[in-house]
């Protein structure tokens, strides 16, 4: 268990940082990028859950506060490299995340109509948050396969950022049907 009893310990002040194996990199380096990342689309889910805590339907924020604990666990992933972690600190993605995304994905795809178009994020409220989130993720998940091809990452690391970006997609759509319906993509309107 992580426990903080100070927060600043001027370790930083060089812009380094430490992994989880105790070694120092530059905090400009492609690991803490992708993680700083993934700390980023943490974030913006909080803000999205803002927004939906105040739906009638708890189901999108129950599902949004799963993601963010989850989002911990691949931080930790990330911040520890492959072949380099004592077993007591090889915090890894599992398989049975991915598999509860793609449920949840699933199960409100499942509600909603086929699409003829491509949606514009916005509509309610909470699903433009979702939406930024989702392209936030799309963002870490470019971060993670950069770092991939320098470095191991795990499948299921990789499987569960790619999954979540649809997770968040479908998300957007099934809070858009909710009142205002798909915000769809008129090709060459305005031309």
């Amino acid at each position: 268990m992580v426990k903080l009893n100070k927060i600043y310990t001027r370790t930083g002040d060089k812009g380094e940082t430490s992994l989880v194996n105790g070694h120092r990199v530059s905090k400009h380096s492609i690991r803490p990028t992708a993680f700083g990342t993934v700390d980023e689309v943490n974030s913006i889910i909080g803000i999205c859950r803002l927004q939906t805590s105040a739906l009638s339907d708890k189901t999108f924020d129950d599902m949004l506060s799963r993601i963010q604990n989850d989002l911990f666990d691949l931080g930790a992933d990330l911040a520890t490299p492959f072949g380099e972690e004592r077993p007591e600190q090889a915090l890894r993605v599992t398989p049975n995340q991915v598999q509860r995304l793609e449920a949840e994905i699933d199960l409100m795809n499942a509600k909603l109509e086929p699409l003829n178009s491509f949606v514009l994020p916005g509509g309610e409220a909470a699903a433009a948050y979702v939406h930024m989130a989702r392209a936030m993720t799309r963002r870490a998940e470019r971060d993670m396969t950069r770092l991939s091809t320098e470095e191991p990452v795990g499948d299921a690391a990789m499987q569960y950022i790619n999954r979540l970006s649809d997770h968040l997609f479908v998300m957007a759509r099934a809070i858009n049907q909710l009142n205002s319906g798909d915000v769809l993509w008129k090709p060459a309107a305005n031309a």
